[in-house]
């Protein structure tokens, strides 16, 4: 069924987006997940090309265009199985700090190169003993003078070993009550002092993505590179939380659909017992409940992006829809892969990435657990 979100212009978007990752980005795809990491010369082309800003403001090099354009290349990315660039988290998670809180000064150093590629950027939230309890993070920013002392570490940390900037949340006021009140955010340079990178962690999917650990040894961080205000950090957080959210469902949905397309293309010339497997009725009923949670999930997921562009306040929505088509994706990837039988178990085959790449889709930008305590809260439950 053709979906009617999309105008010409994004469509044309959408084909010039396919052409450029075609030809820079497909070939290098196998070399990212050997090396378990993407290379810069990729970044600054794509900025080049105008990929790395088509939702920013045009004053700092961005396009001016609305968050479709952007849902268009993480549905490529997803499409081409690309996740070792993580489009979505520079542009649609970490800029947005920087476009909506950040100083003219900031939007000059951080915004304006990042969008051409030449910088890179993470958010780094996650620590050892503090997940979705963003509020018992346990890394400290004192301030002295003109600077803070930023102290602790975090992990699982996303573009952690190529970033150049990482949005760091810290605790400026321990003691604050309730304690996310004394959350802060700051813009925190890889060649500032005291920072350092730690381990490139060994993950059982997405591999070609380098995710971290990170240091924070009394690192030395310019007052000017407070984001926003002290205290207000958990606040903006929450604010931006809702658009990272959709981001996921959005590449989800559209994992989930090559995952079942590949695999209608395998049951047909796979042949079982004289016939094709695709002529066997459980083979036959399976895909047909896959196929249908497929375009439920897109039905909903327009109806969000739609909403979102229109500015609207969706984070039960939006949650709703991160933990079910999350859900989704472990179910029909696991359901693929047993439709492949013994190849599924094979790493030639894609499915067999697309069922570990599933895994953490229910865990990271809150767990599905926290997903549904929202929603429970969004209803008036709590």
């Amino acid at each position: 069924m053709k979906r009617d979100i999309f105008t010409k212009e994004h469509e044309l978007f959408r084909q010039q987006f396919r052409r450029f990752a075609e030809r820079e980005i497909v070939p290098k795809i196998p070399e990212w997940n050997q090396r378990g990491m993407t290379d810069r010369e990729t970044w600054r082309k794509a900025g080049a090309e105008g990929f790395l800003g088509a939702n920013q403001p045009v004053e700092y090099g961005g396009a001016g265009g609305d968050f479709l354009f952007d849902a268009i290349i993480m549905e490529e990315m997803a499409d081409l199985r690309a996740h070792a660039m993580m489009i979505s988290l520079h542009c649609d998670i970490c800029m947005p700090y920087l476009t909506s809180y950040g100083t003219e000064d900031q939007k000059r150093r951080y915004l304006v190169p990042a969008m051409r590629g030449e910088l890179i950027l993470g958010i780094a939230m996650t620590e050892p003993g503090a997940g979705s309890d963003l509020a018992s993070i346990q890394t400290r920013a004192v301030r002295h003078r003109d600077h803070y002392v930023l102290s602790g570490s975090k992990t699982f940390i996303s573009n952690g070993q190529i970033a150049d900037l990482f949005i760091v949340v810290a605790k400026t006021d321990p003691a604050a009550q309730p304690p996310h009140r004394g959350i802060s955010l700051f813009l925190v340079e890889s060649s500032f002092p005291g920072f350092r990178r730690g381990r490139k962690l060994e993950k059982l999917g997405l591999r070609g993505q380098d995710t971290s650990e990170l240091y924070f040894d009394d690192c030395i961080v310019p007052a000017r590179n407070l984001l926003g205000e002290e205290g207000k950090g958990f606040r903006m957080l929450m604010e931006k939380l809702q658009q990272e959210r959709l981001c996921i469902a959005v590449a989800s949905l559209a994992s989930c659909r090559r995952a079942l397309e590949d695999t209608i293309a395998y049951v047909k010339q796979r042949r079982a017992f004289g016939q094709p497997i695709a002529s066997f009725q459980n083979t036959q009923f399976k895909i047909a409940e896959l196929a249908t949670e497929v375009e439920l999930g897109q039905a909903f997921i327009d109806r969000l992006l739609v909403a979102h562009c229109r500015g609207e306040e969706i984070v039960k929505e939006v949650s709703m829809a991160k933990w079910w088509v999350t859900e989704l994706q472990k179910r029909l990837t696991s359901e693929c892969l047993q439709l492949h039988g013994g190849y599924g178990f094979m790493l030639e085959y894609p499915i067999a990435m697309d069922y570990a790449d599933a895994a953490v889709q229910t865990i990271y930008a809150g767990t599905n657990e926290i997903m549904k305590v929202i929603i429970a809260r969004r209803l008036g439950l709590a």
